[in-house]
């Protein structure tokens, strides 16, 4: 692995263990040239998924850039890092499991939602107003609408 801070090619694992729900391996690495520390992270990839824009361009799916996505959409909120990174790895394994390798966008942002409308309302209210592309006050109060209209969507007590 290179080093993040002096781009040499080699570095030393000095410590691994089991991350998140168990689905990544935390390796803690030391460059042996600059004396850097860094972590790492080894998943499972069943697939390399491409992702289909709505303009067509495909282009690498990037689990960091979904993880971005969610937690903006969490930003400020009461939740536990460790179920949002269960949440997160469900959504990629649900990806992989399609047995497709080209992914829709608009694919992608229904399981976000899905994901997010059990998770958190605010969440769910915010990914929404994103991706639903939100012009007026008007659409808030639909979306509101819909989620207090659906069975079992109440955020759960966090008191």
């Amino acid at each position: 692995m290179r080093c993040p801070y002096c781009g040499s090619p080699d570095s030393q694992v000095k410590d691994s263990r089991p991350a998140e729900d168990g689905g990544a391996i935390r390796r803690r690495r030391i460059c042996p040239d600059c004396s850097g520390r860094f972590t790492t992270f080894e998943r499972v990839q069943l697939r390399d998924l491409m992702v289909v824009k709505k303009s067509g361009r495909r282009v690498p799916f990037e689990r960091d850039k979904l993880a971005r996505s969610i937690h903006t959409a969490l930003r400020k909120r009461p939740v536990e890092e460790e179920r949002v990174e269960r949440m997160i790895s469900g959504i990629v394994r649900q990806l992989e499991s399609t047995g497709e390798s080209d992914i829709p966008s608009e694919a992608i942002g229904r399981l976000v939602m899905e994901a997010l409308r059990g998770f958190d309302d605010v969440a769910f209210v915010r990914f929404a107003s994103v991706y639903r592309d939100f012009r007026e006050a008007r659409d808030f109060e639909s979306i509101i609408s819909e989620l207090t209209a659906a069975p079992g969507t109440q955020t759960e007590d966090r008191g």
